[in-house]
C-alpha cells in the first residue's frame, strides 16, 4: 500500500475508518496581499483520521522559494482539538532555481482512541504565508464478533528495518505484491532470531484465531522468503506470555492458527526462523475471536 497514494479504509463491520481525499491546498500570498516568499503547499488539503494508534494521517508539506536568492526557512505547526503531529516545525534550505525547486516533508497526525468526533484543523505559517488545514476526526468503527481486533492497533517489534514500519502488518493490506511500498514487516537483524512482533488489544478479548500472511509475492516467494517457525503467543494482563500454537516447516503465503479460546490483551508472534534464514517477514497479522 503506497504511502503517498493513502487511502485507509479498514473494514469493521463494513465501515470506513480513515480516508485522505488528495488535491492541493497552496498559499502564494501573505495576508497582506503581498506576494509570498516561500510558496506553501499541502497535499492533501484536508484529512480524516480516527483513533486507532497504527492509522495516522499523512500530510505532505512542501515549500518553494520564489524570491531571487537561495535562502533557509521555517514552515510551523499548531494543531487544534486532539490533533497530534509527528512534528511542529519544518526546517529546509530552499535552493533559488529555475524553475522553482520545492522542498516536501511529511508529517503524521495522529488522535487518541477516546478523542471527540468533530472538525479541527493544523494551521501553517511560513515567511508571513498562513495556511489552514482541516482534519475530520472520525467515530472509532464499531467492532463484531467477526472482527479483526488487531486491525490498526497499537504493534511493538523487537527490531524494524529501515524500509518498513512497524505499524505495516496491521494496516488492513495482506498484498505480498505491495511489499516493496511499506507495508507489512520485517525486523531489522538479518540471520540472528528469534524476532517478535506484537500486537496490544485495544481491551481483553477472548480469540481462538490468528491468521499470519508472510511474504510470498511473485518474486519473492514465501518457501525462499517467508517465515518458516514460529509460535503464536498471547498475554493477559501480569500473567506474561504464553503459547498458544506452533509452527513449523511453513512454505505457504498464508497460515490460520486455531486454538482454544482464551482471554488476551496482547498477540505475539515468536519468530524462531525464515526461510532462506534472513529475516521475519509479516505482510498481515490478523487476530479474531471466538
Amino acid at each position: 500500500m503506497s504511502r503517498t497514494a493513502l487511502t485507509l479504509t479498514a473494514t469493521v463491520a463494513a465501515t470506513v475508518v480513515a480516508t485522505t481525499t488528495f488535491s492541493m491546498l497552496t498559499a502564494t500570498t501573505s495576508p497582506g496581499g503581498k506576494p509570498a516568499g516561500v510558496q506553501v503547499t499541502t497535499n492533501p488539503r484536508q484529512l480524516s483520521v480516527v483513533g486507532l494508534p497504527c492509522f495516522p494521517a499523512r500530510l505532505d508539506l512542501t515549500m518553494t522559494n520564489t524570491e531571487p536568492d537561495s535562502r533557509y526557512a521555517d514552515l510551523t505547526l499548531a494543531a487544534s482539538g486532539p490533533l497530534q503531529l509527528s512534528r511542529e516545525v519544518f526546517s529546509s534550505y530552499l535552493p533559488a532555481t529555475d524553475p522553482d525547486q520545492p522542498v516536501s516533508a511529511p508529517v503524521e497526525v495522529r488522535v487518541p482512541r477516546d478523542a471527540e468526533p468533530g472538525t479541527y484543523r493544523i494551521d501553517l505559517e511560513a515567511d508571513g504565508t498562513k495556511v489552514s488545514v482541516p482534519v475530520q476526526v472520525e467515530p472509532l468503527p464499531p467492532k463484531t464478533p467477526r472482527s479483526n481486533v488487531a486491525l490498526g492497533e497499537q504493534a511493538t517489534a523487537s527490531s524494524t528495518h529501515g524500509n518498513f514500519a512497524v505499524c505495516g502488518a496491521v494496516d488492513g493490506d495482506k498484498d505480498s505484491e505491495h511489499w516493496d511500498t511499506l507495508t507489512g514487516w520485517n525486523d531489522g537483524t538479518r540471520a540472528a532470531f528469534p524476532d517478535t512482533y506484537d500486537v496490544a488489544l485495544a481491551a481483553s478479548t477472548t480469540i481462538s484465531r490468528v491468521e499470519l500472511y508472510t511474504l510470498d509475492s511473485v518474486k519473492y516467494p514465501a518457501a525462499t522468503n517467508g517465515l518458516r517457525d514460529w509460535d503464536v503467543q498471547v498475554r493477559s494482563g501480569s500473567d506474561g506470555w504464553r503459547t498458544v500454537a506452533e509452527v513449523r516447516g511453513n512454505t505457504l503465503g498464508h497460515v490460520t492458527s486455531t486454538f482454544a479460546p482464551v482471554a488476551a490483551d496482547a498477540v505475539r508472534i515468536l519468530a524462531l526462523a525464515g526461510n532462506g534464514n534472513s529475516y521475519s517477514r509479516i505482510v498481515e497479522l490478523e487476530v479474531y475471536g471466538s
